[in-house]
């Protein structure tokens, strides 16, 4: 559906975003993530067509899209953080303006403006001035406009920035909808919103994608959480001659019971690291009272990305980018 190669965008001497890489089939809702100037922006405006790289290129549904641009861009819905509205025309009078924009007419343009009004639940509010409206319900009006023309890649940047919670709730759905026939790509600072709604994540520092992988493989990382009754020193010791073991951490030791991290190497099976763990300690006739694998959540993985530590658990497309970028 979307194929992004060796994507780049420079004014003069600095550079927004280098070399970004990655593709995302019809169908996913795939988070973009990273702090301001990070280069997420960059990319969302480049591939709505809005700005044109300095290098690199972005094929949408097959086709070059610098070579089919104003074609291509009637089939792309894109939210800015900042939607450019005029403030003195009607909620209706906008989107029919923005309808007809994307190339809608008549009877096509009736029908998708009412679609999409009551899609975002801005009916109460379609003869009403912009400029009268609420944050939230200009956000609606935002994301309206994005829906015209039923899009096959939907680019969305803070989607639900100024909504209440119910409001919040049916923006997901509206985005789940919408993501059974097209390419949703969300941006947002708001992590909640993106372990609700997406099943993959990529995320930029300083103008590089640095991560880019399935969010249920983010939240595992290469480590187990094990209890025993075994003394500390015995632990450690046991532990230590296990083949996949890098490492031990020890988290507390009292009540004859110790708690310890176990660091697994890169090109570990995790299955079989732990099941030699298991019986290791069983076979020295001690007692194992909790042995499973540590999850993170996408907080702590955004400030992995973002902090000088490497990551622990990337994929391997990128692994080496990152590593590198983070040293």
């Amino acid at each position: 559906m979307l194929t992004v190669s060796k994507l780049k965008r420079a004014y003069g001497d600095f550079v927004a975003a280098d070399a970004v890489d990655f593709s995302i089939a019809k169908g996913e809702i795939v988070g973009l993530l990273g702090h301001n100037g990070a280069g997420k922006t960059t990319v969302m405006k480049m591939l709505s067509g809005y700005l044109e790289p300095s290098a690199g290129q972005i094929f949408f549904e097959g086709k070059l899209l610098a070579d089919h641009l104003k074609a291509q861009q009637q089939k792309i819905g894109y939210l800015p953080e900042s939607l450019p509205v005029y403030p003195e025309l009607s909620v209706g009078e906008y989107l029919d303006y923005a309808a007809e924009l994307k190339g809608l007419r008549g009877l096509e343009k009736q029908h998708e403006v009412k679609r999409v009004v009551n899609a975002t639940d801005i009916a109460a509010k379609l003869l009403a001035p912009i400029a009268t409206l609420s944050r939230g319900y200009k956000q609606r009006v935002g994301v309206a406009q994005a829906l015209l023309g039923k899009p096959r890649l939907l680019i969305l940047d803070e989607p639900t920035n100024g909504l209440d919670p119910q409001q919040t709730l049916q923006m997901r759905e509206l985005i789940r909808a919408i993501a059974k026939d097209a390419t949703v790509i969300l941006s947002t600072h708001i992590m909640q919103e993106v372990d609700a709604l997406c099943d993959r994540v990529l995320m930029m520092r300083a103008g590089r994608l640095v991560l880019d992988e399935k969010l249920a493989e983010l939240r595992i990382s290469r480590s187990l959480l094990l209890t025993s009754n075994l003394a500390a020193a015995e632990l450690q010791k046991l532990l230590s001659a296990i083949t996949g073991v890098k490492a031990i951490d020890l988290l507390t030791s009292q009540n004859n019971e110790t708690h310890v991290r176990v660091h697994m190497g890169e090109a570990g099976d995790v299955k079989a690291i732990s099941a030699g763990i298991g019986k290791a300690i069983i076979s020295s006739g001690a007692e194992l009272y909790q042995l499973q694998p540590e999850t993170r959540d996408l907080e702590s993985l955004f400030r992995e990305v973002n902090s000088n530590l490497p990551l622990t658990n990337v994929s391997s497309n990128n692994k080496k980018e990152v590593l590198d970028h983070a040293a």
